[in-house]
């Protein structure tokens, strides 16, 4: 009969997470997790195997978070989705120029690394960032809903785009961009989503859309974000 465990499993996982996040996969020895957490490198092996399948439960529990933290910003009633959206943007935004470590995003560094090699860690970061692009494309078909984004726009097609624009953002940070440059970024993906079209009278009517923001070249953009 197994004895008992006698330790926090997912703190284990945490301190593990922590130093696979600041190093790295391949910099990282199950030594350095032992010391982190206070185990001896038998209990690690035999509680969670090697240090790949280790890896592999952080990396499985962060996508689920990330998915997780961005349906609770993005999901909601249509009335208010385009301020989620706004909220979300500028939010990635915001961590990122806060991040001044330059960890990044441990899905991103993941996929980086080990993708190339590892089809379980291509696996599920191809599911989580197809689950990201899915809540996009949800929040974005409520913002058409609710009339703050042109209805004959194909939300999938505009949520592709914003995720890239995220995965750029974090990126850029990563690569030391400050925050100014960051904000202005979000708020441009902002801008270039399509707002309805909106009929004005004879007298008011320009080349543009009609709403002082939107060029001759660009009818129709809501350039400045804030509707």
């Amino acid at each position: 009969m197994a004895r008992p465990r006698k330790f926090d499993e997912q703190q284990v996982l945490d301190t593990a997470r922590e130093q696979f996040w600041s190093g790295g996969y391949a910099a990282t020895r199950m030594e350095d997790i032992a010391g982190a957490t206070g185990l001896g490198k038998g209990s690690l092996y035999g509680a969670f195997g090697g240090k790949q399948e280790l890896f592999h439960r952080v990396f499985d529990a962060y996508c689920g978070s990330v998915v997780d933290a961005v349906s609770r910003q993005l999901c909601g009633n249509d009335a208010d989705a385009y301020a989620r959206l706004s909220a979300h943007v500028y939010a990635v935004a915001a961590a990122t120029a806060a991040d001044t470590a330059h960890r990044g995003c441990l899905l991103a560094k993941g996929t980086a690394e080990l993708a190339e090699h590892d089809e379980t860690v291509a696996q599920r970061a191809h599911t989580a960032i197809e689950a990201l692009r899915a809540l996009l494309e949800d929040a974005i078909a409520a913002c058409q809903r609710n009339g703050d984004i042109a209805a004959d726009a194909d939300p999938g097609k505009l949520a592709a785009l914003v995720l890239a624009v995220l995965r750029g953002i974090e990126a850029l940070g990563k690569a030391g961009a400050d925050e100014e440059t960051l904000t202005d970024i979000a708020r441009t993906a902002l801008a270039v989503l399509p707002a309805p079209l909106t009929e004005l009278p004879q007298s008011d009517h320009r080349s543009g859309n009609g709403r002082g923001c939107a060029t001759d070249e660009t009818p129709g953009l809501h350039v400045g974000g804030d509707r």
